[in-house]
C-alpha cells in the first residue's frame, strides 16, 4: 500500500534508496533509474541512510552489503537489515552483493531482504526485480504495505538507545499502554510515536492531546485505536481522576511525561503499563554526532547547503557538550550554524563559540567526560583539522593564539 493506501502504481515514478559507498556505483545506478523515469536518493553508509529514512518515504531500498576498504563479510549490510526491519517489518529491501557473496545474500533473505542482486548487474534484471518487489502482494492478499521511511526512526547507536528501540519492538505490536518518560527534549513524543509505528494500529495516525488544554480534551470522546496523551502527570488529582473517567475501554494509551511520580494510583495503572524511560543526551554521548550529522544534513536541504557537514573540530565540541534543551536544543544549534555558514560548513567556532561555555562540568562524576577532557578533545580536533596551523586552529575554537598556546602547554600538547 502506499502512504495514502492505495496499491502501488508500477508505471509511476519509484522514489528509491541506494546505499551504497561507492561513487561510481552509486552514480550509474542513478542514471540508469533516471533514466527510466524514477528517483534515486544516495545515502553513503548506513547511518545516512537511517537519517534519510527518518524524514521521507521510499518505495525500495538497494541495500550494499560492505562499506569502507577491505571489507567482505556483509555484516554491516545485515545489521543495516537489521535496524530497518525492526523499524519496518514491511519494508522493501534488495541488497547487492558480490558473485562470490551469495552465502551473505541468503542471510540477508533470511535477515528480511526480498530479493537480491549479484554483481555486476545488466540494467534489465535490476528494473525487472525492484518492479516485482514493489509490485509484491503481502501473504498473496493485500498489496505491499506502505513506503519505508518517513516515521518515527529513532537514531542513534549507543546501548542505552538499542534498550530503547529493543522494548519497542517488543511492546510496540501489544496493546499494552505505555508511559514514556524522560527530559524535555529529549525525544520522547518520536518514541511514542515509534512505540505507534510498531503496533497494528500504525496505518492509522493517532490523535495527539495536549492535556493542558481543555479544548483538546473533546478529542477523547471520539478516539479509537490509539491516542497520545501528553502531560497527564500535569494534571490535579481532580483533573486526572476526570481522565480517568473519559478514557474508553480498549483505547490504547500511549502517554508522554515528565516522570510517573505524579500520576494518581489509579491514572498510572490505566496508563503505565510499562514505562519506556527515554535517556538523557549525556547518557549517550557517541550519539551526539549521529544526531548532529542528521540536523546538518536536513537544515542543509532547507537552506540550500545539500553538501552541508561539521568540522571534526565541531564534532568534538558535539560530543564534549551539555546542550540545553537536550536533542532539540543540539538540533537548533546545528540549524542556526548551516543557516550562519558561507557553504554549509560548520566548524568550531559556528557551533559552540565558547569554549567554557555549558561544557560538562567537571564535578559531574556521572558522566564520562570531565571539563579538561573536553577541552583537550576540542583542541587536538582543531589542530588536527588545520594541519597544526595555530591561527587557523584558534579562529576555528573562537580564542586567541596566546589562549590555544597556554592551553596546549597545560595539556601537553
Amino acid at each position: 500500500m502506499s502512504a495514502h493506501g492505495q496499491s502501488p502504481d508500477l508505471s509511476s515514478a519509484w522514489r528509491i534508496l541506494l546505499v551504497e559507498d561507492d561513487p561510481v556505483v552509486a552514480r550509474t545506478t542513478d542514471i540508469l533509474f533516471r533514466l527510466a523515469g524514477h528517483k534515486v536518493e544516495v545515502a553513503t553508509d548506513p547511518h545516512s541512510a537511517y537519517s534519510m529514512l527518518s524524514g521521507r518515504r521510499y518505495d525500495l531500498i538497494l541495500l550494499d552489503m560492505n562499506f569502507g576498504a577491505g571489507r567482505s563479510s556483509g555484516e554491516e549490510g545485515l545489521a543495516c537489515i537489521a535496524r530497518i526491519m525492526a523499524d519496518d517489518p514491511a519494508a522493501r529491501i534488495i541488497v547487492i552483493t558480490a558473485h562470490s557473496g551469495i552465502r551473505i545474500a541468503v542471510a540477508a533473505m533470511q535477515a528480511g531482504a526480498r530479493d537480491f542482486l549479484m554483481k555486476p548487474w545488466r540494467k534489465d534484471d535490476l528494473l525487472a526485480k525492484c518492479a516485482a518487489v514493489i509490485g509484491q502482494r503481502e501473504g498473496g492478499a493485500a498489496p505491499a504495505s506502505r513506503p519505508v521511511g518517513g516515521g518515527a526512526m529513532l537514531l542513534g547507536d549507543s546501548p542505552a538507545m538499542a534498550e530503547v528501540r529493543a522494548m519497542i519492538q517488543r511492546v510496540g505490536p501489544t496493546v499494552a499502554n505505555i508511559c514514556v518518560t524522560g527530559r524535555s527534549g529529549s525525544g520522547r513524543t518520536l518514541t511514542a510515536m515509534a512505540v505507534h509505528a510498531a503496533s497494528g494500529d500504525a496505518a492509522t495516525p493517532p490523535p495527539r492531546i495536549d492535556l493542558r488544554d481543555t479544548d483538546q480534551w473533546r478529542s477523547l470522546d471520539e478516539a479509537r485505536g490509539t491516542v497520545v496523551l501528553r502531560y497527564p502527570d500535569q494534571l490535579d488529582a481532580v483533573a486526572q481522576a476526570r481522565l480517568l473517567d473519559r478514557l474508553l475501554p480498549g483505547l490504547r494509551c500511549i502517554s508522554v511525561a515528565d516522570g510517573v511520580a505524579a500520576l494518581s494510583p489509579a491514572l498510572y495503572r490505566r496508563l503505565c503499563t510499562l514505562e519506556i524511560a527515554v535517556p538523557p543526551l549525556s547518557a549517550r554521548r557517541e550519539d551526539g554526532v549521529i544526531l548532529a550529522r542528521h540536523f546538518a544534513r536536513v537544515a542543509g536541504e532547507s537552506y540550500g547547503h545539500a553538501a552541508a557537514r561539521l568540522t571534526p573540530a565541531a564534532e568534538a565540541i558535539v560530543t564534549a557538550t551539555d546542550w540545553p534543551d537536550e536533542v532539540r536544543g543540539l538540533a537548533a544549534a546545528v540549524e542556526r550554524a548551516v543557516l550562519l555558514s558561507d557553504d554549509g560548513v560548520v566548524d568550531a567556532a559556528a557551533i559552540r563559540p565558547a569554549m567554557t561555555a555549558s561544557v560538562v562540568p567537571e564535578q559531574d562524576t556521572s558522566t564520562p567526560f570531565r571539563l579538561d577532557d573536553a577541552e583537550k578533545l576540542m583542541i587536538v580536533a582543531a589542530l588536527k583539522e588545520h594541519r597544526h596551523n595555530i591561527s587557523r586552529a584558534a579562529n576555528a575554537l573562537g580564542i586567541s593564539r596566546g589562549t590555544l598556546y597556554r592551553r596546549m602547554a597545560q595539556h601537553g600538547l
